[in-house]
């Protein structure tokens, strides 16, 4: 199903947006203890984008999961597919971490050019995701997907062998596959997915469905439970793993306010909710889209605004306090 909220917009004008200086690379002294897996709320660079310092210190997140590096039209990783890696969005890491944070990049997204499709061998898929974690000493990554990379036998194949080397080449590093879902779990392509990540011996860290967007509105609290435990029992299958240890491999990636579906709300009380059953399952990580959306009362929803009536940054101060 689409998700709107991954539809790229023009957004060159980012940095200027921030407030900050075009960057090199992070130094490996600016590397902090932060996890950036656990809980890091979901940034981007275009439309109206929050200081991240700013959003750090009134909220208490440590970490972002930031949004999206795409193929340039070859085999080479790009934010958004066009902004350099050592730009505005270095700049942003910097500034991240400066500031005693984290950041976790995501790689695809709903639309653009995915590197799972452009880059035509698991050396080179590999070769492209390693850029970014040598650019921005990383220690994690997210693999956000969807459409085209999701849908795809070959595809879905060659990710998860670029992603099996990146792990031996990169001591530590964390990796977290994003996926959509429907209520009951995700359906036949995330199946195929976790059974292939084991038949091909790709150790992912952590699993997480995006539960929203479903074909009507309805309890969202229910709705998300049901998913994350369809993802629980499809790991605890295809791994042999108890199901404590299976929701420990679990997450959720969440939507603020009102989704692209229309009628389907996640509020502010849903998402404490949300959170509490996030932590009585000890999930590997608990975040939503996105802090750039963490306001209300602003007549309808977009990429600045949630929609519904809230606080400013009130679902990205609920993921702060989670800890797995």
């Amino acid at each position: 199903m689409k998700r709107i909220r991954r539809l790229l917009t023009a957004a060159t004008a980012a940095g200027a947006a921030l407030g900050l200086a075009i960057g090199t690379a992070p130094a490996a002294g600016a590397l902090t203890a932060v996890d950036p897996v656990t809980a890091s709320p979901y940034l981007y660079q275009w439309g109206s984008v929050p200081n991240a310092a700013n959003v750090m210190k009134s909220t208490g997140v440590k970490a972002f999961t930031l949004a999206f590096v795409l193929s340039d039209g070859g085999c080479n990783p790009k934010w958004d597919g066009s902004r350099a890696l050592d730009g505005a969005d270095a700049a942003l890491i910097n500034t991240i971490r400066g500031a005693g944070g984290e950041v976790i990049p995501s790689f695809g997204g709903w639309s653009g050019n995915k590197l799972g499709q452009k880059c035509s061998s698991v050396s080179a898929l590999a070769g492209a995701y390693q850029k970014v974690i040598s650019q921005y000493k990383l220690k994690a990554i997210d693999i956000d997907i969807e459409a085209g990379e999701f849908e795809n036998n070959a595809v879905q194949d060659r990710v998860l062998g670029a992603l099996k080397t990146v792990k031996q080449n990169n001591a530590g590093l964390k990796v977290v596959i994003t996926m959509p879902t429907e209520v009951g779990g995700p359906n036949s392509w995330g199946q195929r997915l976790i059974k292939q990540s084991k038949a091909l011996g790709a150790d992912i860290d952590a699993w997480s469905v995006m539960p929203f967007d479903f074909s009507n509105g309805g309890d969202m609290v229910a709705k998300t439970k049901s998913a994350v435990d369809g993802l629980k029992n499809q790991l605890k299958s295809a791994y042999g793993w108890s199901d404590d240890q299976a929701y420990r491999r679990s997450g959720l990636s969440s939507m603020n306010g009102k989704t692209d579906n229309a009628g389907e709300v996640v509020s502010v009380a849903n998402y404490q909710a949300i959170r509490d059953y996030a932590a009585s399952k000890h999930l590997a990580r608990f975040t939503f889209w996105a802090t750039n959306r963490d306001h209300g009362n602003c007549g309808g929803s977009s990429d600045s605004c949630s929609g519904i009536p809230q606080g400013d940054f009130d679902f990205t101060k609920i993921v702060a306090g989670y800890q797995g």
